[in-house]
């Protein structure tokens, strides 16, 4: 009899390719934000420095979602695990964007926004964790 893990290595290639394609379509995302923004902020020599520091922490999120599509697509994660990952940055991207949003402008509507796509983005998290600890469940049940 083989065990559970041999089980699961065996079907990793069939297991869930709609997950791949969402990496996919991060990644590639990730990487055209990535060369838009850096072209633009090249271009733009005399911008404010608190412009140049949104530009930078865009480039940088931008960045964290083309590592995260190219990991999804090549490492083809068991469990949810991509799901949790994709969570956790855009609730880092939210938190970070809104604060800088909020200290550039000045204003309620950037605040209100920002609290907006913050709480999708942790509901969004809270319900990958709980789909991933129910398969790691399951394993466990299987694997027993």
């Amino acid at each position: 009899m083989t065990s559970a893990d041999d089980q699961f290595a065996r079907l990793s290639p069939s297991l869930s390719p709609w997950g791949r394609f969402r990496g996919a379509i991060a990644g590639i995302s990730g990487a055209a934000g990535t060369v838009f923004l850096v072209t633009l902020w090249a271009t733009e020599p005399h911008l404010p420095a608190r412009t140049q520091l949104l530009f930078g922490l865009l480039t940088l999120i931008c960045l964290g979602w083309t590592a995260y599509g190219g990991w999804a697509v090549f490492r083809r994660p068991l469990f949810a695990l991509d799901a949790v990952v994709a969570g956790w940055l855009a609730v880092g991207a939210s938190v970070a964007v809104t604060v800088v949003l909020v200290v550039v402008t000045q204003r309620l509507a950037a605040a209100m926004t920002g609290a907006g796509c913050l709480l999708a983005a942790v509901l969004l998290l809270k319900e990958a964790v709980s789909r991933r600890r129910a398969l790691l469940r399951r394993k466990t049940e299987l694997e027993s």
